[in-house]
C-alpha cells in the first residue's frame, strides 16, 4: 500500500507542473500497481480462507480400516459360521459398552463404539445389519443426533438398493428395513419399502400378508397424521373384511375410519361411517354401544350445521336417539351427556321451553347415575334459564336446590349463596 501512495503522489506532482507527457504512463503504472495489489490481496485471502466443512463428516459406517477384533481372523471379509458365533458375544459387549458411555453422558464415545459394532455387523448379513441399524437409529433419534441418523439412513438405503437388485425378493429384509426407517423417522422411505412388500404379497396372493402389510402402512400414515392416505388404506382393509364376512375386523376398521375422518374434519364422512357402524351393532344385537355412536354422529352433524344449518335437525335427532337408547339401557351417564348437548342446542336456537323440560329430565338422569355434582350443575343451569326469563321465584327455587347439593359436596357454596342473595334482593 505505501508504494501505491508514492506513485499517486508523483502523478499529482507532474500534473501540477504541467508535464502532460508523463501523465498517461504514470496513470498506467498506478492502475497496474492497484490491480497487482488487489490481485495479490485476493490471492492471499483465498490462500488463507479455510476449507468449507461439509454439513456432516464422512460416514463412520464406511470406515475401511481393519478392526482389531478381526486381526486374529486375518481380516477376512467373510467368516465361517463358527467364527461368527465367536464374534457375536464381542459385538454384544460393544453394544453394552456404548450404552454405558451414553448413560455416563459421553454421547460421542458411545456412538463411536456403536458405529464400530455396526461396521462389524455387516459380516452377519443384511438382515442382522439392518436390525442393528434399526436399534442404534432409534437411540440416535432419541438423542437428537442428526448426523448419526443421516449415516444410518444412507446405509439403510444402500442395503435397500442392493436387495431390490436381486432376482428374488427378501420379504423379511424389506420388512426390517421398513421398521428401521420408522425408527429413524423417515416415513416416506418406510412407506416405499412397505409398498414393495405389498406388491410382492399381492403377487403371491397371500391374503394374511396383504392385510398385515396394509395395517402397517395405515399405522405409519396415521402416526404422521397423513389422514387422507390413512383413510384410503383403512377403506381397503374394510372392503377386504366385508368381503370375507369378518365382522370383528369390520367393526375395528369402521371405528378407525370414523376417528380418522373426524381428525381430518371430514365430518360427513365420519357420520356416514358411524352410521354403518350403528347398523352393524344392530345386526349383531349389540345395542350397548349404540348411545356412544349416536352421540358421535350427532356431534359430527352439529359441526356440519355451522356451515349448513339445514343439517341441525340431524344433530337433534341423533342426540335424542342417544338419550332414549341410553335411558332404556340404564346408561344414565351417556343419557346425561346427550341431554346436556340437547339443552345447549335448544338454548342456541331460542327454544327455551324445550331447554327447561330437558333440564328437568337431566336432573333425573344425574340422580339415577348418583352424580350429585351433575345434579348441582343441572339446577344451576335451570336457575340461569329462569333468571334470563326474569322468572325469579322459579330461579330462586332452582338455586336453593343447587345450594343444598353444594353444601353436601362442600363445593361452590359461595356461588349459590351469592345467586340466592341477588335474587332475594331483586324481589324485595
Amino acid at each position: 500500500m505505501p508504494k501505491i501512495h508514492c506513485l499517486m503522489t508523483i502523478h499529482a506532482t507532474y500534473s501540477k507542473q504541467g508535464k502532460v507527457s508523463m501523465l498517461r504512463p504514470l496513470s498506467m503504472i498506478v492502475t497496474a500497481a492497484i490491480l497487482w495489489q488487489f490481485s495479490s490481496s485476493l490471492t492471499l485471502a483465498q490462500s488463507q480462507k479455510p476449507d468449507q466443512p461439509d454439513k456432516y463428516p464422512p460416514s463412520p459406517l464406511e470406515k475401511m480400516a481393519p478392526d482389531p477384533l478381526l486381526l486374529f481372523l486375518g481380516n477376512k471379509q467373510q467368516l465361517t459360521s463358527e467364527q461368527l458365533r465367536k464374534l457375536e458375544p464381542e459385538l454384544e459387549q460393544l453394544n453394552q459398552a456404548a450404552a454405558a458411555k451414553l448413560k455416563a453422558g459421553d454421547q460421542v464415545a458411545a456412538f463411536d463404539i456403536w458405529n464400530r459394532e455396526l461396521r462389524l455387523r455387516r459380516l452377519f448379513g443384511s438382515l442382522a445389519e439392518v436390525q442393528a441399524l434399526s436399534r442404534v437409529g432409534a437411540i440416535a433419534f432419541n438423542q437428537n443426533n442428526r448426523a448419526q441418523i443421516l449415516h444410518i439412513t444412507q446405509r439403510l438405503q444402500a442395503i435397500q438398493k442392493q436387495a431390490l437388485s436381486q432376482k428374488s425378493v427378501d420379504l423379511p429384509l424389506l420388512r426390517s428395513l421398513g421398521e428401521a426407517y420408522q425408527n429413524v423417522r423417515s416415513p416416506k422411505l418406510a412407506i416405499e419399502v412397505y409398498n414393495q412388500v405389498l406388491a410382492t404379497v399381492r403377487q403371491q396372493k397371500n391374503a394374511a400378508a396383504i392385510v398385515d402389510t396394509l395395517k402397517t402402512i395405515g399405522e405409519v400414515h396415521l402416526s404422521w397424521f397423513d389422514y387422507p392416505e390413512a383413510a384410503a388404506t383403512y377403506q381397503e382393509l374394510l372392503s377386504l373384511a366385508s368381503s370375507r364376512g369378518d365382522r370383528l375386523n369390520e367393526v375395528a376398521y369402521l371405528q378407525q375410519l370414523a376417528y380418522i375422518y373426524e381428525q381430518a374434519k371430514e365430518y360427513q364422512q365420519s357420520a356416514n361411517i358411524l352410521g354403518k357402524l350403528a347398523e352393524v351393532y344392530v345386526s349383531q344385537n349389540n345395542t350397548t354401544l349404540l348411545p356412544k355412536v349416536k352421540l358421535a354422529i350427532a356431534s359430527n352433524y352439529q359441526s356440519l350445521a355451522k356451515e349448513n344449518p339445514s343439517l341441525l335437525p340431524e344433530a337433534f335427532k341423533n342426540y335424542q336417539e342417544a338419550y332414549t337408547t341410553a335411558w332404556q339401557l340404564e346408561q344414565y351417564v351417556n343419557a346425561g351427556e346427550a341431554l346436556q348437548q340437547l339443552i345447549a342446542l335448544y338454548r342456541s336456537q331460542g327454544q327455551i321451553d324445550e331447554a327447561l323440560q330437558t333440564s328437568q329430565i337431566l336432573v333425573e338422569a344425574q340422580a339415577r347415575a348418583a352424580n350429585f355434582y351433575g345434579m348441582m350443575q343441572a339446577y344451576d343451569q335451570i336457575g340461569q334459564i329462569y333468571q334470563e326469563r326474569q322468572q325469579y321465584p322459579q330461579a330462586l327455587a332452582a338455586f336453593q336446590k343447587g345450594l343444598e347439593l353444594a353444601q353436601q359436596l362442600k363445593y361452590d357454596e359461595t356461588y349459590f349463596t351469592q345467586q340466592i342473595d341477588k335474587l332475594s334482593k331483586a324481589n324485595m
